[in-house]
């Protein structure tokens, strides 16, 4: 079996079960991803793209933890708008990474989202609910659309308050992780399960991480305006 083929057929064995060669190395690239957004390196976005892009297989074939079952939709979906949402995160990063960046080096100093951004999370946050849940019961069908729904809503919004630099992003992401953990351990996809909750572990150092830097960092920019226009986007 050439590299090619394990990559698309292969297992890992690991114990209770075995997982897909795909789902173990997407699942890698997510946490790589992960770790540079903790550190907030422009590098996060395009690794989180190729994770996103091997995940997607993964869940829309239902080949996952060494078995072949019904998709999960909303795990799947939730690749497509994370991939979307990144670019728009990788593109905001590298403008203010070009303007200046955060005073320790970073593309972008982490902040406090103000009540009123914390408004839009929650306006946002109820409405993908209710337009991924339609999506997954209406259009694709899901197992578990209740969970799946907040699964895909969640993971947008987590996405996108990192794009925008709150630390609030890691807070959405512990609440995703713990409903993604539970929804895997019901369908018995015990090996992914353990996996997700490893890479939560990553996700509570990474909001102690983003909010001590929120005491230290501040941004260096060598044209206000300029930044203020970034920001605003």
């Amino acid at each position: 079996m050439n590299l090619l083929e394990w990559l698309i057929h292969g297992t890992i064995p690991v114990p209770g079960g075995a997982l897909g060669a795909r789902e173990v190395i997407g699942n890698l690239f997510g946490l790589a991803s992960a770790i540079l957004g903790m550190k907030r390196l422009l590098w996060a976005w395009p690794v989180g793209l190729v994770g996103n892009v091997l995940l997607f297989t993964v869940f829309a074939t239902g080949e996952f933890s060494g078995s072949i079952e019904e998709p999960l939709w909303g795990q799947a979906g939730r690749q497509v708008f994370f991939a979307a949402v990144s670019v728009y995160g990788w593109w905001r990063w590298s403008q203010l990474r070009r303007s200046g960046g955060a005073s320790d080096g970073g593309a972008i100093a982490p902040r406090w989202a103000t009540w009123s951004e914390r408004g839009q999370l929650v306006v946002l946050g109820v409405v993908g609910y209710a337009a991924a849940y339609v999506l997954l019961t209406q259009v694709l069908g899901s197992w578990g659309p209740t969970t799946e729904a907040w699964i895909l809503a969640g993971s947008m919004l987590a996405t996108y308050g990192m794009a925008r630099g709150w630390v609030e992003f890691w807070l959405v992401w512990m609440l995703v992780d713990i409903v993604g953990v539970t929804t895997l351990i019901q369908a018995g996809y015990y090996p992914t399960a353990g996996m997700y909750l490893f890479y939560a572990v990553f996700v509570v150092i990474g909001f102690f991480v983003w909010w001590r830097a929120t005491l230290t960092v501040t941004d260096v920019h060598d044209d206000t305006d300029q930044d203020q226009q970034v920001v605003s986007v």
